[in-house]
This record gives C-alpha cells, sequence and structure tokens, in this order.
C-alpha cells in the first residue's frame, strides 16, 4: 500500500512537473511559435502572419464535426486579407484522424477544396502537447485564459498583435456569429 501510496504521488507530482516544464520551454510571444508544415519539409512560422488574425483549428478527417472544414474554407476565402485559418490535424480523439500527413492533406483538398496551411499532425493536449497548443491552453502563456481541448475542432482566435481572443469550442460553426463578430 506504501508503494502505491508513494507511486501515485510521484506520478501526481511529476505531473505537474512535466506541465510546467511544458509552460517554461514554450516562448510567451504567439509570433515566436512555429509547427512543421503538413508537407513536413515546410515550417509554419506564425510571426508570418503578423499584422492578421489567426484561427487555429485542431481537425480530424473522420469526425462528426469534418463538415466544418467548407466552413473554414469559405472564412477563409471571404476574410483571407484579414485573417489566416490554420488547421492542426490530431488523432488524439477517438482515432479520428488515423491517415498520414499525405493522406490528411489529399482528403482535404479532394472533398473541401482546403487551401489554407495545414500542420502536421500534433497533439495538443497530454505529455506530447505541441508548443502552440501549449501557449494556446495556457493563461501563463497566453495571458488570457486556460482551456482544455476536449474534442477535434476547437478554435483559437488570435488579434493582429499575436494576442489570444476568443476561444470557440467543437460546436461554434466557422461562419457563425460568435466567430465572425471580431473579425474586422
Amino acid at each position: 500500500m506504501a508503494v502505491f501510496v508513494g507511486t501515485s504521488i510521484l506520478m501526481a507530482m511529476s505531473g505537474k512537473s512535466y506541465k510546467e516544464s511544458l509552460i517554461r520551454a514554450t516562448p510567451k510571444n504567439f509570433y515566436d511559435l512555429k509547427a512543421a508544415a503538413i508537407n513536413e519539409v515546410d515550417t509554419l512560422h506564425m510571426s508570418d502572419y503578423k499584422g492578421k488574425m489567426v484561427l487555429i483549428v485542431n481537425v480530424a478527417s473522420e469526425c462528426g464535426y469534418t463538415y466544418q472544414y467548407e466552413g473554414l474554407q469559405k472564412l477563409q476565402e471571404s476574410y483571407g486579407d484579414k485573417l489566416q485559418v490554420i488547421g492542426f490535424p490530431c488523432n488524439q480523439f477517438g482515432g479520428q484522424e488515423p491517415g498520414s500527413n499525405e493522406d490528411v492533406l489529399q482528403f482535404c483538398k479532394q472533398n473541401y477544396g482546403v487551401t489554407f496551411p495545414m500542420a502536421s499532425k500534433v497533439d495538443v493536449k497530454g505529455e506530447k502537447q505541441h508548443p502552440l497548443y501549449t501557449w494556446l491552453t495556457s493563461k501563463e502563456l497566453n495571458g488570457k485564459d486556460d482551456h482544455n481541448i476536449l474534442w477535434n475542432f476547437n478554435k483559437f482566435l488570435i488579434s493582429a498583435d499575436g494576442e489570444l481572443v476568443a476561444y470557440f469550442s467543437h460546436k461554434v460553426k466557422p461562419m457563425s456569429e460568435e466567430i465572425l463578430q471580431y473579425l474586422p
């Protein structure tokens, strides 16, 4: 019993310490963040989007919310001069993004005509959380709020100055008034 309790305490402490180390290792400025592009060759530098709002979305091809790709593409086409949509494929929720990066990209282009940038598959939570998502979900880094990502198609809106503006759950559609109200 004592070993089990001791192990539980150590696990709890290392979990907290691990999250703290993720936070310490993550840049506090949104524009210092980057991600591998879905083509696995290029890099998406958030600094390339200075002066534009950015909508970050964790996406999945086999999700009940996959239809939102259509709205994301429409949002990009309608507001592309002021807004950049970026998709982050993730397979952490129900195994709904099982394919390779190439499979994901082909699916998005063929089925939804996606032209906005897509990152390589990432973890949006847990011990392998991508630094961009550590920033998005940690008030200590983003200066606004802590967030828990519970499913695919969660959306984070970043201002043209690199500040977190708002978080939207998977139920909020891309072309909804909840999002459009923030766009210039």
